[in-house]
């Protein structure tokens, strides 16, 4: 018989004695923590972000026919890979009028897609289309967020930071139809 082959074990670490071991002499070892007593009567503070109060009602009393969408850069590109009229789509989901708004920096991001997206260039200069100067620096069309407008979106982060403004709803591709999420949390649509 031959020689018996060990395997190697591998990211094996020795065992490293605690700091709250006994064999540790005294002053080496780590103090134990003593445990503040909380009195009960006391209250806990918690911080909250301050929202405007007129959110607050059953539903944002600034969105009221005409609709405004504010549209995301996403939106449009799934509605033309789904095959859906904008306009007719949004009808459908609304029964109201509605003016569609684009801002800057989504028209900016459209066009640097190149010829590829073309078509949703071409959507989006139409003469139904209201064009919205932006605010913020940059063209990164997700710090475009408004209180007074339907946000329409496929992107689960975007979703994610409107859902933490009370009373923006959220517009949404499901089904090959459009959709819509009223309000986020307790607050009931209209």
């Amino acid at each position: 018989m031959g020689k018996q082959n060990k395997t190697r074990k591998y990211a094996t670490m020795k065992q490293m004695l605690s700091l709250r071991d006994q064999r540790l002499k005294e002053k080496d070892r780590l103090k134990p923590k003593k445990k503040e007593k909380k009195d009960p009567s006391t209250l806990k503070e918690r911080e909250v972000p301050q929202h405007p109060s007129r959110l607050f009602f059953q539903y944002n009393t600034q969105l009221g026919p005409p609709y405004h969408i504010l549209i995301d850069t996403n939106f449009i590109n799934f509605s033309i890979k789904a095959k859906l009229d904008l306009m007719q789509s949004m009808m459908d989901c609304l029964y109201a009028k509605f003016i569609p708004c684009i801002t800057d920096c989504v028209m900016a991001e459209i066009e640097k897609l190149g010829q590829k997206y073309r078509v949703a260039l071409r959507i989006t200069k139409g003469p139904r289309f209201e064009l919205l100067p932006c605010a913020h620096q940059g063209t990164y069309a997700d710090d475009c967020l408004h209180k007074c407008y339907i946000m329409a979106t496929v992107d689960w982060d975007l979703k994610r930071r409107i859902c933490k403004i009370p009373g923006v709803p959220i517009m949404y591709i499901c089904n090959h139809r459009y959709n819509i999420e009223w309000m986020s949390d307790d607050y009931g649509a209209p």
